[in-house]
C-alpha cells in the first residue's frame, strides 16, 4: 500500500524536524518541508501531497491561512492547521478555508496520527460523493445520450443501457435502478431522476416508482406487472391519469 505523502509547513526549524521525524515513525512519507508560505505554495504545486500540515503563524509576506487559500484555489488538498494560537479571532479566520483539522501545539504523536487519518478519511468520502454526483448529473443531463447511463457499482463504473432498465425505486436519500438481473444504488432523488430521464420512455407511476413504459406487461389497478421480471408495482392515485394517457389504448 502506498504511503501517504505529507507536506510540512512550519517556520521553526526544530519543530519542523520533530514533526518530520514523528511522521516518518508513523509511516508517512514527507515530500517536503517549507518555512514560508511562498515556499509551501511552490512545493504544493510541484509535489501535490496527499495532505498538508500548515502552521498558521509563518514568517514572510503570507501566513498559513493565506497560503492555504492560495493552494485551495489551485488544488484540492486537505489541510490541517498546526498552531500555538487558539483564540477566537484566529479560529474564525482559519475556518473560512475549511481545514480538515486543527491541532494545538504542543501535541503528541497520537494526536498527529489521529488527525491525519480522520482528515484523509473525511476527504476521501467527500470526493467519492462528489464524483458520483458529478458523473451522474453529467451523464443523464446529456439529452443526446439517453441510450445509456453509467452508475458506480463496487468501485467500478458500469454502463447500463436504458432499454434494459425495468424500474427505478426511491429509498430515502438513494434511488435503486433495477434491470432484469441487477440492482444499482446511487445517491440521488426521484425528483432529479424524473427531471432528467426521457419522458418518452419512462413514467412515474407512484411517488416511489418510475417504470419503463415498454416493460409494462399488465395493468390491474391499483398496480401493474412488468414483463419478464414479474414485478408488481403500485400505481399512485395522482399518477393514474398520466399513465393512461401514455398507453396506446384501443
Amino acid at each position: 500500500m502506498a504511503k501517504t505523502n505529507v507536506l510540512v509547513v512550519e517556520d521553526e526549524s526544530i519543530v519542523s524536524k520533530d514533526i518530520q521525524h514523528s511522521l516518518k515513525k508513523l509511516g508517512y512519507n514527507v515530500v517536503g518541508a517549507a518555512s514560508t508560505g511562498e515556499k509551501a505554495y511552490e512545493l504544493a504545486m510541484s509535489e501535490t501531497p496527499d495532505i498538508i500540515l500548515m502552521d498558521i503563524m509563518l514568517k514572510g509576506d503570507i501566513n498559513g491561512i493565506e497560503t492555504a487559500e492560495r493552494i485551495k484555489a489551485e488544488l484540492s488538498i486537505p489541510v490541517i492547521y498546526l498552531t500555538a494560537y487558539a483564540d477566537e479571532s484566529t479560529l474564525a479566520k482559519a475556518k473560512i478555508t475549511e481545514p480538515y483539522g486543527y491541532i494545538i501545539k504542543p501535541f503528541k504523536e497520537i494526536d498527529l496520527h489521529t488527525s491525519i487519518e480522520m482528515a484523509l478519511y473525511k476527504y476521501s468520502k467527500e470526493k467519492e460523493v462528489l464524483k458520483e454526483r458529478d458523473l451522474f448529473y453529467s451523464l443523464i443531463e446529456n439529452k443526446n445520450t439517453n441510450d445509456f447511463i453509467f452508475v458506480k457499482s463496487r468501485s467500478r463504473l458500469v454502463k447500463i443501457k436504458t432499454k434494459d432498465i425495468y424500474f427505478i425505486e426511491a429509498l430515502k436519500d438513494y434511488v435503486v435502478i433495477n434491470t432484469l438481473n441487477n440492482r444499482y444504488t446511487i445517491h440521488s432523488t426521484m425528483k432529479d431522476i424524473v427531471s432528467k430521464i426521457s419522458s418518452e420512455d419512462f413514467i412515474r407511476v407512484h411517488r416511489s416508482f418510475i417504470v419503463r413504459i415498454d416493460k409494462i406487461d399488465q395493468i390491474e389497478y391499483p398496480s401493474l406487472r412488468l414483463e419478464d421480471a414479474k414485478k408488481i408495482i403500485p400505481i399512485g392515485g395522482s399518477f393514474k391519469e398520466e399513465l393512461i394517457e401514455k398507453l396506446n389504448l384501443i
